[in-house]
């Protein structure tokens, strides 16, 4: 008898119909990595074009510099942005977009490494897949800091900095050949990332920390989101809690820098292609995750990792009902690792994540040459990502090593199964 009904349960277990089922978890592989030792590409970020080439920006040089992948990533190429006579200009904080026209944004901060402040915005764009470059200047106003740029499916695209008067904030309509100026998003505070959806909202992340860390306005911690193209703005708090530090110390002469205990800069949105927003965190040795269906009125809430040391310097990216890419750091000095993650949100339960092993980039402390500094560091505040044709992930991480006379970049890519 008893055999019997165990036959029974297993012809109903194998009958019962696959929606019943818990889906079977995600997983992330490392399907294969290369490198480039040319120049350091510090904060390097990804974009792939519509023909199948991938393009990895990334700072440490005094003009821009710009590479390409032609084979998915296995092999790269230095790439001809022009010279300073063509105005390619920068030698800071990068940023990469693509619109639905194909036309490739490569924007590009320049900074003043001896008064510790930015000096101007410039814009490249490319209509032949980056065989050519036509540059424009956005901005040349003193303290110039973090622009972002981003497309929306209309082909509107908008970018933005902040200048210690706020976040400005700029449009172009027609592939980036001209550009109107919009009203400033906010009068206070840093652009620290910006995420542009399917309907073409906007959303912007406004922090505390600005003008290369030059100023602090405190409390000034909010997400803005804009729904008709940037002409009027909502404000929300951000989801979660924060503990922001001033990095320049004015009370003393001559004033002082220091890093706090959980650095933040880049505090990453995106949007997914069903209109949900989303928002990634570090806080003591966790990571959070949170959604808003509502253009960030309110917000769900999960926590989607917890290490065992202080976790900062994350990233984001979504596809899809829900399909998350998410970077972040873990730990100081000898023991910083990356992590990489991949997570699913569809539906109304909790997000099933799919971590990838940990990894040590290939970054030291910077400083003057002759450089031998044997400390680790993250090289950056973010390691850039972009979900890639073939439904792989790929993941750019500066390679910043003096004492062995490398420097470049290391290109990961990540296979998804779902």
């Amino acid at each position: 008898m008893r055999r019997c009904s165990l036959l029974l349960l297993t012809m109903v277990l194998a009958c019962a119909p696959q929606g019943d089922r818990a889906p079977a978890a995600p997983t992330l592989t490392l399907a294969d990595s290369s490198e480039f030792i040319d120049r350091l590409g510090r904060e390097p970020m990804v974009v792939q074009h519509p023909a199948g080439t991938i393009f990895v920006a990334g700072y440490g040089d005094t003009v821009p510099h710009l590479w390409r992948s032609q084979d998915n990533g296995r092999t790269w190429a230095s790439v001809n942005v022009g010279v300073r006579d063509d105005g390619a200009v920068g030698n800071s904080d990068v940023e990469l977009a693509v619109g639905p026209d194909s036309t490739l944004y490569f924007l590009n901060m320049s900074f003043d490494r001896q008064r510790l402040e930015g000096t101007r915005i410039d814009l490249a764009t490319s209509r032949d897949g980056g065989s050519s470059w036509q540059w424009r200047q956005l901005s040349d106003t003193r303290l110039d800091d973090r622009p972002w740029i981003d497309v929306s499916p209309g082909n509107a695209a908008h970018a933005i900095w902040n200048d210690g008067a706020g976040v400005s904030h700029v449009r172009s309509t027609d592939g980036g050949r001209t550009w109107t100026e919009m009203s400033r998003i906010h009068p206070m505070g840093g652009s620290s990332h910006l995420a542009v959806g399917p309907k073409g909202e906007v959303a912007v992340r406004v922090v505390p920390i600005s003008v290369s860390g030059n100023s602090f306005n405190a409390g000034e911690d909010w997400l803005f989101v804009s729904t008709d193209g940037g002409e009027t703005w909502v404000k929300h708090n951000a989801p979660g809690t924060r503990v922001w530090r001033a990095m320049r110390d004015t009370t003393v002469k001559p004033p002082t820098w220091s890093e706090a205990p959980q650095p933040r800069w880049v505090e990453p949105i995106a949007w997914d292609s069903t209109g949900a927003l989303f928002s990634l965190w570090g806080h003591e040795n966790r990571v959070w995750l949170a959604r808003s269906r509502d253009q960030g009125a309110t917000w769900s809430t999960w926590e989607v990792a917890h290490d065992s040391a202080v976790t900062y310097f994350p990233y984001l990216i979504a596809r899809g009902d829900g399909q998350l890419a998410a970077s972040w750091i873990t730990g100081t000095g000898n023991a910083t690792v990356a992590s990489v993650a991949y997570i699913e949100t569809a539906g109304e339960g909790a997000p099933r994540v799919a971590r990838a092993p940990t990894f040590q980039p290939e970054a030291f402390q910077a400083g003057m040459p002759p450089d031998t500094a044997t400390s680790r560091s993250a090289a950056g505040e973010y390691l850039g990502m972009s979900f890639l044709a073939d439904g792989s992930l790929g993941v750019a991480v500066p390679i910043q090593h003096a004492a062995a006379t490398r420097a470049g970049f290391a290109f990961r890519r990540y296979t998804v199964r779902r």
